[in-house]
């Protein structure tokens, strides 16, 4: 029986997974790419098709509606789906995927679109669902979390007996030569560097202001940047999953031209996600100011620079001490070069794929729920030398 892959989401990140698969079409078979906004669909599938001549295929779908998603899924009868839309939809598509009895892997976890948190309790929550339906959920497999999730895996199964502290690192030294702009969803990005810090410690989650914590971190191939300590949600599985953890902290780069802007923003309401009434319009500040702010699906071809993402990682190893840092450094213009996307979506997108590519072989198998750091990290971690992410470590 041919395979079929459905893809839901076409923005940065949809661009990529749907360029990707293409590029591994043996493995996921006939490849559909859907999203509210057909135009955009088309417009991936005609890139794909000019760069390296593999068709896929396109569709329509509200992704707010449970309904018409599984309207969908009963049409195309997908062996899986790759949702990249936005994490407000996760709970929908999930449940679309319950109903019709379809694998379902994300990148990021849910929100609720009124409430500027994100944490995975909604969607463990359907694990039992998914257990009785006998099909696989994949949550978070992206970069961070994913692949970062994959480096803490890997990390204690071959070099510690136990891990006690882990930083999860996040630069992107890019340059796209706008004032203020985001590097995906803009929304999504400013909801999250605008919430209250959070890591955990000794059992715990100990709360900062935000970006209340900073150090200066020296990333191979970038340099020495500042790093701000935010909440991200590769942390909250992490702690149930990594034996001997004592402490988990994330780290991202900021400069100060996107803080003062971020500051002022926030400082004048911008970044409000209740509605106010603006001539006798109601409207959402956030969402206003996502239309003013440049897509972040067209910033690859004038983004310039490097990213770097990675664990740091001390423990013990046969009693003694052990330090170890696993990075991964991806070039703006050659994602662009490959796949007219800029670093973020790429290091994002590549991920996403590789994940459903272990589902669909075989190779990463479960029934019910899952993270990442659940499976054996090795396959991840060859298909990352493979796919356009290589690797690197430092131990001492």
């Amino acid at each position: 029986m041919s395979k079929r892959t459905l893809i839901i989401g076409a923005g940065g990140v949809g661009n990529v997974v749907a360029f990707k698969c293409a590029m591994n079409h043996q493995s996921f078979g006939e490849i559909i790419l859907a999203s509210r906004t057909l135009s955009k669909c088309e417009a991936i599938a005609n890139n794909i098709f000019k760069k390296i001549n593999i068709k896929i295929n396109t569709a329509q779908i509200d992704a707010d509606v449970i309904e018409d998603i599984v309207v969908l899924f009963d049409l195309l009868q997908p062996n899986i789906v790759i949702n990249v839309a936005l994490p407000y939809q996760d709970l929908t598509i999930m449940d679309a995927c319950i109903s019709c009895g379809i694998d379902y892997l994300d990148t990021a976890n849910y929100e609720h679109p009124d409430t500027a948190k994100f944490e995975y309790k909604e969607q463990w929550a359907r694990d039992r669902e998914f257990k009785e339906a006998n099909i696989m959920a994949l949550l978070g497999s992206g970069f961070d979390p994913g692949v970062t999730n994959v480096f803490c895996a890997y990390a204690q199964k071959h070099y510690f007996d136990e891990i006690h502290t882990i930083d999860i690192l996040d630069c992107n030294d890019g340059d796209h030569g706008y004032p203020f702009a985001t590097n995906f969803n803009p929304e999504i990005n400013l909801r999250e560097v605008s919430a209250k810090g959070r890591y955990w410690q000794n059992g715990e989650w100990i709360e900062t202001k935000p970006m209340e914590i900073m150090k200066v971190w020296n990333y191979p191939e970038v340099g020495e940047k500042d790093s701000y300590l935010l909440y991200h949600e590769e942390m909250e599985s992490l702690v149930k999953h990594i034996k001997g953890l004592k402490r988990i902290r994330f780290f991202m780069t900021f400069g100060e031209s996107y803080l003062t802007h971020m500051r002022c923003l926030e400082n004048i309401g911008m970044l409000g996600i209740k509605e106010v009434e603006h001539k006798g319009q109601k409207i959402v500040p956030m969402e206003f100011l996502a239309t003013l702010l440049p897509d972040p699906a067209s910033l690859g071809e004038r983004t310039k620079g490097k990213t770097n993402i990675g664990i740091y990682a001390k423990g013990i190893k046969n009693g003694e001490e052990k330090t170890i840092y696993i990075y991964q450094v991806s070039d703006h213009e050659k994602c662009y070069e490959e796949v007219l996307s800029q670093g973020v979506s790429y290091t994002t997108g590549i991920p996403a794929m590789i994940g459903a590519k272990l589902m669909l072989e075989k190779k990463w198998q479960g029934i019910g729920v899952w993270n990442m750091e659940e499976f054996d990290p090795d396959p991840f971690m060859e298909e990352l030398n493979q796919q356009g992410l290589p690797w690197k470590i430092k131990e001492s």
